[in-house]
Order: C-alpha cells, then sequence, then structure tokens
C-alpha cells in the first residue's frame, strides 16, 4: 500500500495499493493525460474524471476494479491537481519496476 499526499500541508493524504496502479495500466488512463506543458491542474483532473465516466458508461468500462479506483482514488473526496500530480509521480515510478 502507498500513500500520496493529497494537500500542500500533507495533512492530507490517499491510500494507492497495488491494484490501483495495475488498473491505471490496464486503461492506459494516464496516457496522454498532461499536457505538452506538464502542469497537473484541476482542468487536468476533470478530463481524467470525464474521460473514466465514459468508460464507465460502456460495458468494457462496467468492472469492478475500475470502480473501486474511482471511488477509492479519482472521486476521492481529498483529490485535488496536487493529489494526482503525486498520482502519477507514484505511478511512474512503479511503472518502471513493474514492466
Amino acid at each position: 500500500m502507498y500513500k500520496i499526499q493529497a494537500n500542500q500541508k500533507g495533512t492530507r493524504t490517499i491510500e494507492v495499493s497495488p491494484q490501483h496502479l495495475a488498473t491505471i495500466e490496464k486503461y492506459s488512463l494516464l496516457s496522454n493525460l498532461v499536457d505538452s506543458n506538464g502542469i497537473i491542474d484541476e482542468d487536468i483532473l476533470l478530463k481524467l474524471k470525464l474521460n473514466i465516466r465514459s468508460m464507465l458508461e460502456t460495458e468494457v468500462g462496467a468492472d469492478k476494479e475500475l470502480l473501486n479506483l474511482c471511488l477509492d482514488i479519482i472521486y476521492h473526496p481529498n483529490m485535488k491537481a496536487l493529489g494526482l500530480q503525486n498520482l502519477v509521480s507514484l505511478y511512474n515510478d512503479w511503472h518502471k519496476t513493474h514492466r
């Protein structure tokens, strides 16, 4: 289990499991998400939420793992742009060691 910092002060965290990271990889959720400037802001988080919502509306996306990722991470009340930035960083580190 991993923890990502969700706010600047470090008082809020979100727990991320290896299964969550595997689901991100399975659906390539972070591919082409961040613009060329590399800045992750609330618009990028909204884009991710809309992409996932679209996937969930299809039968292909009606997957328990994807639903768990949404409930536990993406739609977590503490998830903001900083949390997404830390999730992307965690995923990149995890992906390097789990190829």
